[in-house]
């Protein structure tokens, strides 16, 4: 099933941290905190601004991002569990976590701005 997130949102598969031991101990999946990474699998065409343009996303699909604890709102496709959340939600790119991931902002082809 292909979802194509509208407007200024995107849709995000977490990154799996692998299994965490603490002093030895392991700890049960129900215990842990998801993980606040994931993967762009699809992004919206951006807002349009006041003035009537076309505002694009810095995230594109294949980006390695970081998210808030509470971001988005969960959702299961084809028996996989994905977040929707806005740009806005975002909190940073990791660069360098895959070979078609750049940092947000780099490409020049956003457009900028006003007032943030």
């Amino acid at each position: 099933m292909h979802v194509r997130p509208l407007h200024d949102r995107i849709l995000v598969r977490r990154l799996d941290e692998g299994e965490q031991q603490i002093g030895g101990i392991i700890i049960p999946d129900s215990a842990k905190d998801k993980p606040q990474r994931g993967t762009v699998i699809a992004a919206g065409d951006g807002k349009v601004s006041d003035e009537g343009d076309r505002v694009t996303l810095d995230v594109k699909a294949g980006d390695t991002i970081l998210f808030g604890k509470y971001s988005g709102q969960e959702i299961t496709l084809d028996g996989v569990e994905y977040l929707i959340m806005k740009e806005d939600e975002v909190l940073g790119a990791i660069e360098g976590a895959g070979a078609a991931t750049t940092a947000a902002g780099t490409t020049g082809s956003h457009t900028t701005r006003k007032g943030h």
